[in-house]
């Protein structure tokens, strides 16, 4: 979808959801696609700070407890500003713009100073954290009530416009919104209000993330035990009956990784379909794009190439990403698979062979182990390299022992080079600055190049005191020999070079137990 623009811009208040970057709605994510300046929260998930495209303008106006990056007048002051320069702004809120967020006062503002505006909502925190927790807000026979109340109000306000004292009890499910500060003193007006000691109370923390915690008692106890539990904000408060529901319904919890927050060192482009079987199995997955793989074809060599590609005996691919690059500026020549020819396609592994399917094309080999030297041994084995034309798919780090091996056994070998691979920006990246200060419990490898961009780039990667230092772990030999020869410890390697094995190494490593 593609925005008009007016003299003015438009600003949009989207809603985040909880966390879950999955729980974004479409109209949310095609306008963060399409926006030219992303304005965004605390509580915004980084991935979604990825999904505007590379012009578009990022800026951060987050608030937590102590630390305001921006005050709410400079916040509307500058989403005045570009819209006043003719730009698509999208201003990006955790959860509901609505809901005890300050959306209206910027919704407000817009309409005094005459900025067109539109509202998409958003799945708010406690809805979020109610499903991840097992816990039905409403129920016919037992909560027929909703109350949502913030614990944490304008401190300039002389009195608190919560009428606890006044709250339905029988019947009703209570969410307190930012109540973890004043827990203590909620808890007390409840229990003066009437609210009985044995009403089930269940604290989400992190809500729908894959480090969400759940901590459970009744109103007499739940002090303590958050205390014990050591709970932390951003949680939600769930009071009422069906709080004492998620040892029954609780379905999040019960994943494998839940809890497990995992690094993922893959390019954009590659990560996604790592990242999705890890979020699968609960984890929380923080995409950390040590390098960037972009299409870079030279045209004359391209048509070179295409201008003798029925000659070829053999098409072999190093890589999903040259899987990809190769079709995509095949078929800007031609509009017809079988323009090919009476070729046979190699694939390094499993994983490009994937890719390669993808095109209704079928692979002819696919060595043992995932390596270029294993995919040269299988070609020559073949006994058909004699003379044979052989049009080699790689990117700019493609290694030299595949050709050279082909060469021996006197093969007439073209390099195609279809990508390039460089590393990323890491000092001002999102992602990396949540690294720097959570850490996590695993960081994955799958490439020698991510590898050496991880070392290259250790000064925007120190982490803080207290984040948690990671295990590492190899998706295979050449990665981990990588890893050694870089001097980074190596604890764990994927039985197979493949994204499937390499999960399974995780899940037998970080796994819960029964």
């Amino acid at each position: 979808m593609t925005y008009s623009k007016a003299s003015k811009g438009t600003v949009y208040l989207v809603g985040a959801g909880p966390g879950d970057p999955g729980l974004l709605t479409l109209r949310g994510k095609d306008l963060i696609q399409n926006c030219d300046t992303l304005v965004y929260d605390y509580l915004v998930h980084p991935v979604v700070l990825n999904f505007p495209g590379k012009d578009c303008e990022r800026i951060y106006v987050g608030k937590k407890a102590g630390n305001h990056s921006k005050s709410q007048e400079a916040i509307q002051a500058l989403l005045l500003e570009k819209a006043n320069e003719g730009k698509c702004v999208v201003r990006l809120k955790g959860g509901d713009p609505y809901l005890f967020g300050r959306g209206s006062e910027e919704a407000f503002f817009l309409k005094e100073n005459g900025i067109a505006f539109e509202v998409v909502p958003g799945i708010t925190a406690a809805i979020g954290a109610a499903a991840y927790s097992g816990t039905p807000l409403t129920q016919r026979n037992a909560s027929s009530t909703l109350v949502m109340v913030t614990g944490h109000e304008d401190p300039e306000k002389p009195e608190t416009m919560v009428d606890w004292d006044n709250l339905p009890h029988a019947n009703t499910t209570l969410c307190v919104y930012m109540g973890v500060s004043r827990l203590d003193a909620i808890v007390e007006r409840l229990q003066k209000a009437g609210y009985a000691d044995s009403i089930p109370v269940a604290c989400v923390e992190w809500a729908t993330l894959g480090r969400q915690r759940v901590c459970r008692g009744d109103l007499g106890t739940i002090i303590m035990i958050a205390n014990d539990f050591g709970l932390k904000a951003p949680a939600i408060i769930i009071i009422g009956e069906n709080a004492g529901m998620g040892d029954q319904l609780s379905w999040f919890e019960s994943k494998p990784l839940q809890g497990r927050r995992l690094v993922v060192t893959r390019s954009q482009g590659q990560a996604s379909e790592l990242s999705e079987q890890l979020e699968l199995l609960g984890a929380e997955v923080i995409g950390l794009p040590l390098i960037s793989i972009e299409k870079n074809v030279d045209k004359q060599t391209a048509a070179d190439i295409f201008a003798e590609i029925a000659t070829y005996d053999w098409l072999v691919f190093s890589s999903p990403n040259g899987v990809r690059f190769f079709f995509e500026t095949f078929f800007e020549k031609f509009d017809d698979i079988r323009s090919l020819g009476f070729l046979r396609i190699a694939a390094v592994g499993k994983s490009t062979a994937k890719e390669i399917k993808k095109f209704y094309v079928t692979t002819d080999l696919i060595p043992d182990e995932a390596n270029a030297s294993s995919l040269a041994d299988a070609l020559v084995a073949t006994d058909s390299l004699d003379s044979a034309k052989v049009l080699l798919i790689s990117g700019n780090l493609g290694r030299d022992i595949l050709t050279k091996k082909l060469e021996e056994a006197r093969a007439i070998v073209d390099r195609f080079e279809v990508y390039k691979t460089e590393a990323t920006e890491l000092a001002e990246n999102p992602t990396a600055k949540l690294f720097r200060e959570q850490g996590a419990d695993a960081i994955l490898f799958t490439s020698s190049s991510g590898v050496k961009s991880f070392v290259d780039q250790a000064k925007d990667l120190i982490l803080e005191a207290d984040a948690v230092r990671p295990k590492s772990i190899s998706i295979g030999p050449i990665t981990s020999a990588s890893m050694v020869q870089q001097g980074m410890p190596m604890n764990f390697q994927a039985k197979e070079a493949s994204l499937e094995s390499l999960v399974e190494t995780v899940v037998e490593n970080f796994g819960k137990t029964e």
